[in-house]
């Protein structure tokens, strides 16, 4: 079975170190994406696209600058691309689902466990599902190196970014036979 992730029922939030003292948060958007399970409602393969112009972290500059050829470099790669190859039961809802992730044009591998839920029928009709999963990656991977050494020791953009889903899902409509 598909089901088609739901732009408007995901959220993909992510955070950054600053000055190695504080946080920063932002969020990108899901372009598109799909779920493939068999019959039982297992996941076998997962696929997700998002927008990377729409990096948001709520100052106008800040985005301008991630936006940049010193960050995302959103003009050559303006997506950001997960493609699972194994996904796991882990028992009550929970995979470990690991891939590879595509980021400004360098691909690596991306592990992260994923809880499940559903599925339920939404008040339309249609049939969704619903996951939760946290990560982690090294901007530096990526090819992400721009920084700012500080005065007292340290850089100003940490390396690890810390990243979190929520999505649905709907079930994909049966192309009816002519």
């Amino acid at each position: 079975m598909r089901w088609n992730l739901d732009p408007t029922h995901t959220s993909v939030e992510f955070a950054v170190r600053h000055m190695m003292i504080a946080t920063v948060k932002g969020t990108l958007n899901l372009k598109e994406g799909y779920v493939e399970t068999d019959e039982s409602g297992k996941p076998l393969r997962v696929e997700a696209r998002l927008d990377a112009k729409s990096i948001h972290t709520g100052v106008a500059d800040r985005d301008n600058h991630l936006r940049s050829p010193d960050f995302l470099d959103v003009e050559n790669h303006p997506e950001i691309v997960f493609k699972s190859e194994r996904i796991t039961p882990l028992g009550e809802g929970r995979y470990r689902v690991e891939g590879e992730v595509t980021l400004r044009g360098v691909t690596r591998p991306l592990a992260f466990e994923v809880e499940t839920h559903g599925p339920a029928k939404d008040p339309w009709g249609n049939e969704r599902i619903a996951a939760h999963f946290e990560g982690k990656l090294n901007r530096k991977d990526f090819g992400l190196t721009w920084n700012v050494p500080l005065e007292m020791g340290g850089v100003l953009v940490g390396e690890e970014v810390r990243f979190s889903v929520d999505t649905e899902a709907v079930k994909a409509k049966e192309a009816v036979a002519q």
